[in-house]
């Protein structure tokens, strides 16, 4: 098996040249399935208004792009949900082949659709083991105050009723990680698997290192690193390198194999390249590969 490697391919084609039980960790940002961008619509799209922008929207750095409202244009949009699980379990079986037995995987979900990530890797016959919270530094956020609303349309009664009260989302500032973990040998222990894998424990030094949460030295599941400016820039919806950093130090040790098959611009190969790991990572889009591959030829260790 080749290591150190960056493709600029499909994972759910690609991962079948990989041996099986042979990854040590996986830990990938896949796509949502929440419309933030061409690659993030994974469901059957008839409406032509997707991915627009109205006239507010181009003048707003944040938002730039029109996605679907939660309750959906037409009874199809319902579907979403269950064609974004329908493509999780395309490739879940597929991450469950090729991990060691005890192996972890991290995935980052959006709140609105994890329920559909952890069924389909149950379906695949890994075990949920524990869903981190990830506390964001920023959280872009627009929630239309509903008494603006009704102001416009000239109604000063229900203005002054709904004062106070707004539309949408509250600000997103916890992100979910959850955390998934391939079954070990029926009847064995984990401490019997770690000595045959090499996987299937966590390391607490990796959250005293990386975690900046107060509760940090209680094995606290609420996740805080420090953020800098290079955590930012490379890709829409780009994850800290130390977050990427503490992951790979909770659940591998050095020479381990860390995937990651949506890798984006390669903050996971970074991390892992950096902690003394061997990487292997996939990203289709041929412009975000670009990225990722220029920030690992200019990588200084």
């Amino acid at each position: 098996m080749k290591v150190d490697c960056f493709y600029n391919d499909d994972s759910i084609v690609g991962l079948k040249q990989i041996p099986t039980n042979s990854v040590h960790a996986i830990i990938s940002d896949i796509p949502y399935g929440i419309d933030y961008d061409d690659w993030d619509v994974l469901h059957s799209n008839n409406n032509k208004a997707l991915g627009g922008a109205s006239v507010a929207q181009s003048k707003n750095r944040l938002f730039k792009r029109r996605g679907k409202p939660l309750n959906g244009w037409s009874e199809a949009d319902k579907l979403r949900p269950i064609e974004y699980q329908n493509w999780v379990s395309s490739w879940a079986s597929e991450w469950k082949r090729v991990i060691k037995p005890g192996g972890s995987v991290f995935v980052f979900a959006g709140r609105q659709l994890s329920h559909r990530v952890i069924v389909a890797f149950e379906d695949a016959g890994f075990t949920f083991k524990d869903m981190l919270s990830w506390e964001r530094d920023k959280a872009p956020h627009r929630a239309q105050r509903l008494s603006k609303i009704y102001e416009r349309r000239g109604d000063t009664a229900n203005k002054e009723k709904w004062s106070g009260w707004r539309v949408a989302n509250l600000r997103p500032v916890f992100e979910p990680i959850l955390w998934f973990q391939k079954p070990y040998k029926t009847g064995g222990t984990l401490a019997s698997n770690v000595l045959e894998t090499g996987v299937g424990a966590w390391n607490e030094n990796a959250l005293i290192k990386w975690n900046k949460n107060k509760d940090s030295l209680n094995q606290s599941n609420i996740i805080k690193v420090d953020v800098f400016a290079e955590d930012r820039g490379y890709h829409a919806t780009q994850k800290p390198l130390n977050l990427m950093k503490l992951l790979i130090e909770l659940v591998t040790v050095e020479e381990q194999v860390v995937l990651d098959p949506f890798a984006g611009s390669a903050t996971t190969l970074i991390a892992a390249k950096q902690l003394n790991r061997k990487y292997i990572g996939y990203e289709k889009d041929s412009d975000i590969y670009k990225i990722g591959i220029n920030r690992l030829k200019h990588l200084i260790l």
